[in-house]
């Protein structure tokens, strides 16, 4: 099975619409891992302090689970696992106190450990308290914190681990979880050098296979169903119109990002400060070159908490005489604003360089009540004190040229946005 798994091990990294080409490679995974891992953290402060409260809507942990759940198809319905079901009374996590607090106790210490068997201890102690409701699904959490260590679960790559390798594997069960990582991770070691050390890439093939877009591999040696599965192989490409539509609006969706990326770029030479473009964004094409030709080649400080996230907020506007931060602006096209916020709060809040600096969300026009309601959320308590404010595109776009001409400072972007 080796040799033909490695054909589609090879076939999958090839097709632009698998999900290596657009989750395991996209760069909005890398830049939410932090940004996750902190709303993990919040989650355990707030059950330690005991103001989590008992009920999922509005809690930190919606907040966390939903930037999950926006992680493209692979991890579509990770909150489903979360959501209180009254009748059933599941996940008891919110109105049983002791339950909630061992919760917390699961995610800070596999939050805080860096081996595996220190992960697999703390699993294996919450599945010891049968906890109703709360299996394998907050392994999409934990994966967050330990890429490396913790694979992704849902129905899709069950599916597709026993399409694979003949398991059994049952979903709802941590010691079926704790099988199938096991299997898995043999799995990535034999394809070591066409997968990667992060899980993502294995748990990424397994659900293709499980969601029916490629047909496992044949485990015996059958010519005939060799010869359908190389066809099946064949036909994987052909996507259907409604597919290739959905496809072509996330490219649409990341050019639009780059191309506001670029008029911020642009506006900020104008005014005459220097630019820092995120750290992952900067040699994405953009008018005939990359987005940070002419700009910083190094952020402006090597101190501060979270210094890793800030590099990756989208545009940073420096003071041309000192590495002071004039503005900060996370472009939120279609996905959740909860990452862009947490690498805005790091700038602010654990930088010299970022205190009292002005902070900008650039979103299409019409999601300007869906960013005020998201920082109404108690995970955001802290942003209100920094006058975030809100950029619409077509402001930008309609002011654009004027502001290049004749702009001087930060007045013209204040007189553009609204204070949220």
């Amino acid at each position: 099975m080796h040799d033909t798994l490695a054909i589609l091990i090879d076939h999958w990294k090839a097709d632009p619409h698998s999900t290596y080409n657009t989750w395991f490679l996209w760069d909005e995974r890398l830049k939410n891992f932090r940004s996750i891992r902190r709303g993990i953290g919040q989650v355990v402060r707030e059950i330690e302090a005991g103001t989590f409260g008992n009920a999922y809507r509005g809690s930190a942990l919606e907040t966390v689970v939903g930037s999950v759940a926006e992680q493209r198809q692979l991890f579509k319905g990770a909150d489903h696992a979360f959501l209180w079901k009254p009748k059933l009374r599941i996940p008891d996590i919110y109105e049983n106190a002791a339950n909630q607090k061992a919760f917390a106790r699961l995610l800070h210490t596999c939050d805080c450990c860096d081996t595996a068997e220190a992960v697999v201890e703390a699993i294996r102690r919450i599945d010891a308290l049968q906890i109703k409701g709360l299996g394998p699904a907050v392994a999409n959490l934990l994966y967050f914190i330990h890429p490396t260590l913790v694979m992704p679960f849902n129905t899709a790559m069950v599916k597709g681990y026993n399409a694979v390798t003949g398991g059994n594997v049952k979903l709802g069960r941590w010691d079926h979880y704790l099988s199938m990582r096991e299997g898995a991770i043999r799995l990535n070691q034999t394809h070591r050098t066409q997968l990667s050390n992060d899980l993502g890439a294995i748990a990424g093939l397994l659900f293709d296979i499980g969601s029916g877009r490629y047909a496992a591999p044949p485990r015996e040696d059958d010519a005939a169903a060799l010869q359908a599965w190389e066809a099946d192989l064949q036909k994987v490409r052909e996507e259907s119109a409604a597919a290739q539509k959905a496809w072509a609006a996330a490219n649409e969706s990341d050019a639009t990002h780059t191309q506001v990326q670029g008029w911020l770029r642009d506006v900020g030479h104008a005014l005459g400060f220097k630019v820092w473009i995120a750290a992952n964004d900067r040699s994405r094409e953009y008018a005939g070159g990359r987005l940070a030709d002419g700009c910083l080649t190094e952020f402006p400080t090597t101190a501060g908490t979270g210094l890793d996230a800030v590099r990756l907020i989208d545009v940073v506007w420096v003071e041309p005489g000192n590495a002071k931060v004039a503005a900060a602006f996370e472009v939120e096209h279609s996905t959740s604003i909860y990452s862009g916020i947490v690498r805005m709060l790091d700038l602010a809040l654990g930088t010299e360089i970022g205190e009292g600096s002005a902070l900008f969300l650039v979103a299409p026009d019409d999601r300007r009540e869906e960013v005020r309601q998201q920082l109404q959320r108690p995970a955001f308590s802290r942003v209100s004190s920094l006058g975030i404010r809100y950029l619409p595109y077509g402001e930008l776009k309609k002011n654009l040229e004027p502001i290049l001409r004749f702009g001087s400072g930060m007045k013209p972007l204040l007189e553009i946005s609204q204070r949220l």
